[in-house]
């Protein structure tokens, strides 16, 4: 097993991975009773879904094959499916739509986005790929992430304008450009990406439903590494584009952000562009220049 995520040693995951697992058992088994508060049911089952996104990422992050992390989908589903259930009786409309409006929560937009690119990366079946749209919803909201989801479903109605245009308007650009500079501009997407992202709520123009200095897990790794919160900062947002619109990846193949594997562990890594060398002039060759 080679680790995958610059920060920890083999002890470290094999810890945490272990405890994420033990985690996500106790979580089902606490939610299949009754729940004393039924307020908190709807926030204890999304939280049980964020362990299963969590754990998919720690153990990609631990080197462990990118094949088992489509395990954890059906449970992922089932929380968020049940917590949105039980939210329908206990949250009021308002709370439910800065719960789940992209253009309120950015939280809420990232985990939407590194969802959908881990199904696409993990192709998972057809039935769970149309529970998951049904859960992320915001169909029409935002131009980049309807796009990708469009991929897999073409009838989804595309948003107009970029709810975040940091960072995410250069992964729009990539998308847009020519095929010869995609890669270029993907990379600089994957390169500004986690200082960007760290306050891109600041970027749209909606105002937060909540106070926000920056997404939940990003200080994650500076803040409690012993104690496991840390499961990699992984770019998986430049994973679901280049598996959506085919864009060439080769110039992030080693970044630290850059989540290679999900799309190419199983196949040989696709070779770096051949430097072609420069052409010169007659007068050029004549002169030895």
């Amino acid at each position: 097993m080679k680790l995958r995520a610059p920060l920890g040693e083999p002890a470290y995951w094999a810890e945490w991975v272990a405890f994420g697992d033990e985690s996500i058992d106790l979580g089902w088994q606490t939610a299949s009773k009754p729940f004393g508060d039924p307020s908190y049911g709807p926030q204890y089952l999304f939280e049980l879904a964020q362990d299963h996104w969590h754990q998919m990422l720690r153990r990609y992050s631990a080197g462990l094959p990118v094949s088992s992390l489509a395990h954890y989908f059906p449970g992922l589903l089932e929380a968020w499916e049940r917590s949105q259930a039980l939210g329908g009786e206990q949250w009021n409309e308002q709370q439910r739509y800065t719960r789940n409006a992209w253009r309120v929560n950015y939280d809420h937009y990232i985990v939407c986005f590194w969802i959908v690119g881990l199904a696409l990366a993990l192709e998972i079946p057809d039935d769970q790929w149309q529970r998951l749209v049904r859960l992320v919803g915001n169909e029409g909201e935002d131009n980049l992430l309807d796009r990708v989801m469009a991929i897999r479903s073409p009838q989804r109605r595309i948003g107009n304008e970029l709810l975040y245009p940091r960072p995410y308007e250069r992964l729009q650009a990539a998308i847009d450009a020519p095929p010869d500079q995609q890669a270029g501009l993907l990379l600089e997407f994957v390169d500004h990406w986690y200082t960007e992202v760290g306050s891109g709520a600041r970027s749209g123009k909606y105002p937060q439903a909540a106070a926000f200095k920056h997404p939940y897990w990003y200080r994650y790794g500076d803040e409690n590494f012993a104690g496991g919160a840390y499961f990699g900062r992984w770019c998986v947002e430049a994973v679901a584009v280049v598996k959506a619109f085919g864009l060439d990846d080769r110039l992030c193949l080693g970044h630290q952000h850059y989540p290679q594997a999900l799309l190419h562990e199983a196949s040989p890594l696709p070779p770096p562009p051949v430097a072609q060398p420069e052409k010169r002039s007659f007068w050029q060759k004549l002169l030895g220049r």
